[in-house]
């Protein structure tokens, strides 16, 4: 069934319009970007139950309260997904997760537009987070 989920997976980024950089079917991983989009090296697993998407966004030169209060406020203004940081507290990725059973395309295109939107809106902030300096 994993596979099946890969071929629709890669079917949907198809149709999508995203350019897959590197697939991987035995472990169900595509690599993709959409350069309108400002997405670029969005990884995506597709394995059941969950398909997972993770952007790196920007490494933070130092993490502060206020960075953290600011992403965390952001948060509940994105519509899909959400800014997380990895086990170093420093890199800064976007990541959302959907229900593989019940994906379709709309869904998927929707979590990709929200990250499209959230880069668009919000780029300058990251740009001055990752300055380290704050508004």
């Amino acid at each position: 069934m994993e596979n099946n989920y890969f071929l629709k997976v890669k079917e949907y980024l198809v149709e999508l319009d995203f350019r897959i950089t590197h697939e991987d079917p035995r472990d169900c991983v595509f690599v993709v970007e959409k350069e309108s989009l400002g997405i670029k090296n969005l990884v995506i697993g597709c394995t059941d139950p969950l398909l997972i998407m993770e952007q790196y966004i920007l490494e933070l030169p130092m993490v502060t309260v206020e960075i953290c209060q600011n992403l965390l406020q952001k948060n509940r203004d994105i519509i899909h997904g959400a800014f997380v940081l990895d086990e170093s507290g420093r890199r800064l990725i976007f990541r959302d997760t959907l229900q593989m059973s019940k994906l379709d395309l709309h869904e998927l295109e929707a979590s990709l537009n929200s990250l499209a939107l959230l880069l668009s809106e919000y780029g300058e902030q990251l740009l001055l987070f990752s300055k380290n300096q704050s508004r």
